[in-house]
């Protein structure tokens, strides 16, 4: 699928991001919300695979307005002093609210490019938390939302994405790393709650024996089983919701 590189504009600035179109008809849009590395091509192949099966993709850069930063390693951004004080400042200074107002810009960006009716948000990391918000944030066009290993679904900070579970009409699905201390059981029971409370129509599943990051091929912790397992629940979500 060919990459088409746009620019988005936003109330803050202008953010870039990749655009990826099936070789036919699309059958709706989806929002893949990047892990804290950022978008790269580890991201470009999995908006690929999407856009295979009918999707057109946008892959939108959250940190736009940090520009220039990294590149970042995901197998050693984190054990390095340098890189590691980058993306704590990077994901700290771009706050919930600053993705939930970009949503806006991100949903006309596709409705720009022909792509209307319903969309589907993906998030991977600190995206899943993001996905989940946009959900709540444009109930009337985002249809499914999914988040994988995303981190403080329930957490106790006023931005997280469970305290707006009554705002969500999609459909959700939440796909939980086996241990993982940014979203440690109790969060996944609150979470729960929240959208059993809601109606909110939603599975979580733990997959057991998987680290956080185990979905995105350049990590460390990447496991092919549980990534195809992640895309047969996430192509099955779309296909149901979107068509």
């Amino acid at each position: 699928m060919a990459k088409q590189d746009i620019e988005i504009k936003t109330q803050d600035g202008t953010a870039r991001a990749g655009l990826f179109r099936p070789a036919a008809s699309t059958k709706a849009g989806v929002i893949l919300y990047m892990d804290v590395f950022g978008p790269r091509p580890a991201l470009d192949q999995m908006a690929e695979r999407l856009a295979g099966h009918g999707y057109a993709v946008l892959v939108p850069d959250l940190f736009y307005r940090n520009v220039p930063y990294g590149p970042f390693d995901p197998k050693t951004a984190f054990a390095e002093e340098k890189s590691r004080a980058a993306l704590s400042a990077l994901s700290g200074g771009t706050t919930q609210d600053m993705t939930i107002r970009d949503g806006s810009a991100f949903l006309d960006a596709l409705a720009a490019e022909g792509i209307a009716g319903p969309i589907g948000a993906v998030g991977y990391c600190m995206g899943g938390a993001r996905a989940l918000n946009a959900a709540a944030s444009y109930p009337d066009r985002i249809a499914a939302a999914a988040s994988f290993h995303g981190g403080n679904l329930a957490s106790d900070s006023p931005d997280s994405p469970h305290r707006k579970a009554a705002s969500i009409k999609a459909r959700v699905y939440v796909g939980t790393s086996g241990i993982d201390r940014s979203f440690p059981p109790e969060q996944s029971a609150r979470l729960a709650e929240a959208l059993r409370v809601a109606e909110v129509d939603h599975v979580i599943e733990n997959y057991v024996g998987m680290a956080h990051g185990w979905c995105v091929s350049d990590h460390s912790v990447y496991d092919a089983a549980g990534a195809e397992r992640h895309w047969k629940r996430l192509i099955t979500l779309f296909a149901e919701t979107l068509g």
